[in-house]
């Protein structure tokens, strides 16, 4: 009778797949704010771009110039990638945004991965969970059901959107496949990675820069005239290569397909190899005994962020030398479109227009810097979660010690990182236009203009964790609306008013604009009243 009882647990006990329906309803609902966010986001730039292309050039002569100083000009090619046919509103929306889309579409896919799998194990609760009835493959089958999901939602109401901007319908089905295929293979990349590593920032770590070599290596084919084949080792440079509204290469989608269903069967095939909470690439063992360095809130704050923070530098300083050396060719890009070179001056300065080019890679650039410093802050409410917070609190650490620790890196490090990339940026405007140390003054000038602008969006994080704990994860949503109108709200021309709700359009535009103290004092300020705010929330509350 008890072998009779018995017998269905264990055999389904032994599905590899038991479970999976239950954990991806479970992973939907912690994700119900994440997912909506990146859909809407995403699928609002290529609308946006596509409404834009008949006010920026209207005639044939504008769009003539276009032609000619984008298919010219193999700096563009590093930022936005071929361009096939610009002279239709599809042509030139997917020449500038199917890469970017890729690149975002595919840091989603890496983070929503990580999170209901690696991170799972590192909090304990995939450990508890495998000890029911669930089977071994479904916690990594519900993550990439979600994953694929949400990069499918993208594609679709893209595509629609598209559509109804009165663009060609195959057009449109490409670029909303080529948002799928990218989500498709870096969901697959996320699959080996979280098998890999054996803590969720790690898997965080590989799979970023696994979407940053496949960005490098479509800008080095791109802008490369004895080396296009290289585009064709990124998966970023499979999306563009499909040639949305330029003659559909539906065929470059197998190349896709067929890399995710490969590279994602590895990771299934590593995941029975591996016991949980451990990844196949074992974590190297550390010293019996701590060393006097790391006995201190600040030590372990360091060895908790040293990995993200070196990460981040040397991408944005790389970014910064690229951008800074083919700042002097935009003028070929826009040529002598007014409505154009307004665009750029609206979204970085008001003289020449490298100089408002130049302030907009570094407002550009703040933005970026900003989401390390949600993330770094975030950092707290991570360890808070997976109670490493209350041990620490039960010695002699005290709460705003072990917060000040985590936040240092969050304010100075973001501010670091900004300078370095403002020096480099204006280095490698510099070499090319022969003046070094007046490019890199400029850069480094509207850097510190837009570092209070970059702290304001993290102490706001600061204040949810502090104040409003549960809701964290809204710090992500309050950089993304800032990043959103500061990058496509000059394009479509919303109202000041609505562009005022970003900080980044307080800041000083520098170069092309003179320094005003005023909005750099307000800007400080409420980042101050923020961090006090939260902090002080911190110091009143309940942990967990």
């Amino acid at each position: 009778m008890t072998a009779t009882l018995d017998r269905p647990a264990v055999s389904a006990r032994s599905h590899g797949l038991t479970g999976t329906w239950q954990l991806t309803r479970l992973a939907l609902r912690r994700d119900r704010l994440t997912i909506p966010l990146w859909i809407v986001v995403l699928s609002l730039s290529p609308m946006s771009s596509a409404k834009a292309y008949e006010t920026l050039y209207p005639t044939a002569v504008e769009r003539a110039g276009l032609i000619h100083g984008a298919g010219a000009n193999p700096s563009i090619a590093v930022i936005y990638g071929p361009a096939f046919d610009l002279s239709t509103a599809g042509g030139f929306t997917a020449w500038r945004l199917v890469g970017f889309m890729a690149l975002m579409v595919g840091l989603m896919a890496v983070f929503t991965v990580t999170r209901h799998t690696r991170a799972e194990e590192d909090s304990g609760r995939a450990e508890l969970l495998a000890s029911g009835v669930v089977g071994r493959y479904a916690a990594l089958t519900a993550a990439v059901i979600v994953s694929i999901g949400t990069s499918v939602g993208i594609g679709l109401v893209t595509t629609a959107g598209l559509i109804g901007t009165k663009l060609p319908t195959e057009g449109s089905i490409a670029f909303g496949a080529a948002v799928v295929l990218a989500g498709l293979v870096f969901t697959a990349i996320a699959a080996v990675a979280v098998q890999a590593a054996e803590y969720s920032r790690t898997a965080n770590g590989i799979g970023s820069a696994a979407v940053g070599i496949a960005f490098l290596l479509r800008a080095i084919g791109d802008s490369t005239t004895d080396a296009k084949w290289i585009s064709w080792l990124s998966p970023i440079g499979w999306t563009q290569q499909m040639r949305a509204y330029a003659g559909e290469r539906w065929w470059v989608a197998l190349i896709g397909v067929a890399a995710a269903v490969v590279i994602g069967g590895v990771g299934y095939a590593l995941l029975p190899r591996r016991d949980v909470g451990v990844g196949i690439i074992p974590a190297r063992p550390g010293p019996a005994e701590a060393a006097s360095s790391l006995r201190s809130p600040f030590a372990l704050a360091w060895r908790l962020h040293r990995g993200p923070l070196i990460g981040w530098t040397i991408g944005m300083a790389v970014c910064g030398a690229v951008f800074g050396s083919i700042a002097s060719g935009i003028g070929e890009l826009v040529g002598g479109n007014g409505q154009a070179q307004e665009i750029f001056q609206r979204m970085g300065g008001s003289a020449a227009l490298v100089d408002a080019f130049m302030a907009a890679m570094v407002g550009m650039f703040g933005m970026v810097i900003a989401l390390y410093g949600v993330q770094a802050a975030l950092r707290m409410r991570g360890e808070e979660t997976a109670v490493r917070l209350e041990p620490l609190l039960a010695t002699q650490v005290g709460r705003l010690r072990w917060a000040s620790s985590h936040l240092v890196f969050a304010f100075a490090g973001s501010g670091g990182m900004l300078l370095l990339t403002g020096v480099m940026l204006g280095l490698g405007n510099g070499l090319r236009a022969g003046d070094v140390g007046g490019s890199v003054a400029d850069t480094v000038a509207g850097t510190l203009a837009v570092l209070p602008a970059v702290w304001v969006i993290i102490g706001v994080t600061v204040a949810i964790f502090g104040l409003l704990p549960k809701y964290s994860g809204a710090g992500w949503a309050v950089a993304m609306v800032a990043l959103l109108l500061s990058l496509f709200g000059p394009v479509v021309n919303l109202p000041q008013a609505v562009l005022d709700i970003s900080p980044f359009s307080h800041a000083p535009k520098i170069p092309g604009q003179a320094f005003t103290a005023t909005p750099l004092i307000w800007l400080t300020a409420i980042a101050l009243a923020a961090l006090v705010a939260g902090l002080t929330g911190f110091r009143r509350r309940d942990i967990g």
